[in-house]
């Protein structure tokens, strides 16, 4: 009982008003592999450089992640410099530098092509759906995305959707994508584009979901300490995807939300630290305190 993520691994180097790091270990499958990991094994399929230090290795390691197909390669590791001011929401990117993961190819393994749950981190729609045909016949897939596949690729995103279970994006992405500015237009009209549900993520407002028959909001876990936001959006995934392999029950509504809620609850631990600092610092123990406190804080 595992999950397949197929995703980047990263350098980040952040500075917010409440502190500043560099280099820390960073990048979408990093994040959603460490929180999915709470809940059952991941096989992370990534390329790094041969500057990727044991470290961070070992932080895989100890969450119950199998860095197998983890390619590592001559050159530098993806590195990502941004700037948070006072709206967190909107980092200010310093520089990019792609390096090995310019030229990423997946190379699923031979065990992983069994998945039956495959979760695609925000990369290149092509190189999704090139990860989909090497998997057979999953029972569950999702995926994420970015402003710049919308408008760069969005013919590819389009055809990648037809394929998709669960489609994750932010409030931005969702309105940019369909061009509606009202959200409730936003989820239904995404779901006409092939998805079984669609989740819209809204930051510190919280998260809709959209299925054919429903639609759920919940918000954001309330904190009085935030230091980092780099991540949440991944770390919410893993754990909406490592609590539903966990289940079993795919395609229930009622998982779903609850997915949602293990994924707010773990995305409130990222934001509290740098980097993944906070996320891999936690124990099982402690998401489940956090998430029936977060039960009590929406009980009416």
């Amino acid at each position: 009982m595992s999950i397949l993520v197929v995703g980047s691994v990263a350098f980040d180097s952040i500075e917010t008003p409440f502190g500043k790091v560099e280099n820390a270990l960073g990048g979408s499958a990093t994040y959603f592999s460490i929180s999915a990991g709470y809940f059952v094994p991941v096989n992370l399929v990534a390329v790094v450089g041969k500057d990727f230090p044991d470290k961070y290795s070992s932080v895989f390691k100890k969450h119950a992640v199998n860095i197998q197909g983890m390619e590592v390669v001559d050159g530098s590791t993806f590195q990502w410099k941004g700037k948070y001011g006072t709206d967190l929401s909107n980092p200010e990117t310093i520089y990019t530098h792609l390096n090995v993961f310019q030229d990423f190819s997946p190379k699923i393994p031979q065990e992983y092509k069994k998945s039956d749950v495959v979760f695609l981190a925000n990369i290149d729609p092509e190189l999704q759906m090139y990860v989909l045909k090497q998997v057979n016949k999953p029972r569950l897939t999702a995926c994420d995305t970015m402003n710049y596949w919308i408008e760069n690729k969005k013919n590819e995103l389009l055809k990648l959707l037809k394929n998709i279970d669960i489609f994750l994006l932010n409030e931005g992405e969702a309105r940019r994508l369909v061009d509606e500015p009202n959200l409730l237009k936003c989820g239904k009209a995404i779901l006409g584009l092939g998805p079984k549900k669609v989740i819209i993520k809204k930051g510190e407002n919280g998260v809709l979901l959209f299925s054919h028959s429903s639609v759920f909001s919940t918000p954001a876990y309330l904190l009085e300490t935030l230091k980092d936001p780099t991540g949440a959006g991944d770390t919410f995934a893993g754990g909406l995807m490592g609590y539903l392999r966990k289940s079993g029950r795919f395609t229930s509504d009622s998982e779903i939300r609850k997915g949602i809620i293990y994924g707010t609850v773990l995305a409130s631990y990222t934001v509290q630290g740098f980097g993944v600092e906070r996320l891999s610092g936690i124990n099982y123990s402690d998401i489940q305190k956090r998430y029936h406190d977060y039960r009590r804080l929406t009980r009416y």
